[in-house]
């Protein structure tokens, strides 16, 4: 698996890179069969530390978790914590999806874009102009998977929404969050 490591405007270590590593090839050794590659952030919000953790496996899925604490390492081994714990819960669903899967999942590059949010300020001012602001530009990807697969691509990467292609129609669908705790699909189809 290939790792990297960083920091936001803080030094990280060989010792914590160290520690990274094995308590990440722990995990992902009784929970994930192929992992690819992990991101691992480290910052400091105040008086606390933040681990920021990403492993994209070969099946297509991403987990994502995030721990904070007043010291590095209790930060990370938070999050490493959460992720094995997500990982635990969703192993039988990621079996059971996967087991007659033999290739990775299939995924078409999409723009990306960051639009300016609004200003501060007087809430009844109006806009100059209804076009929005582009702020940023990058490529992403949209992933083709079954809606369970989607669900449960959510639920482990901890995302609030995800855009997937459908293969069972090749359409474009999305799943997201409901603030009734259930998750809502969108299935757009021409009929």
């Amino acid at each position: 698996m290939r790792y990297q490591i960083s920091g936001k405007q803080i030094d990280i270590g060989d010792a914590l890179q160290t520690h990274v590593e094995t308590s990440l090839n722990d995990v992902m050794g009784k929970y994930a069969e192929r992992p690819t590659d992990a991101h691992i952030v480290f910052s400091k919000h105040g008086g606390e530390f933040v681990a920021e953790v990403t492993v994209h496996l070969s099946t297509g899925l991403t987990a994502a978790a995030k721990g904070h604490d007043h010291q590095i390492y209790a930060a990370f081994d938070s999050a490493c914590e959460k992720m094995e714990k997500q990982l635990r819960r969703y192993k039988r669903r990621l079996k059971d999806h996967h087991r007659d899967r033999q290739n990775p999942v299939d995924a078409m590059n999409a723009p990306l874009y960051v639009l300016a949010g609004s200003e501060g300020g007087e809430d009844d001012a109006e806009p100059e102009t209804l076009q929005p602001i582009i702020v940023a530009e990058m490529e992403t990807k949209i992933p083709s998977l079954s809606v369970g697969e989607a669900v449960m691509q959510m639920e482990i990467a901890g995302a609030p929404v995800l855009v997937f292609r459908n293969e069972g129609h090749n359409g474009v669908n999305v799943v997201y969050r409901r603030d009734d705790g259930n998750v809502g699909w969108i299935d757009p189809r021409k009929d």
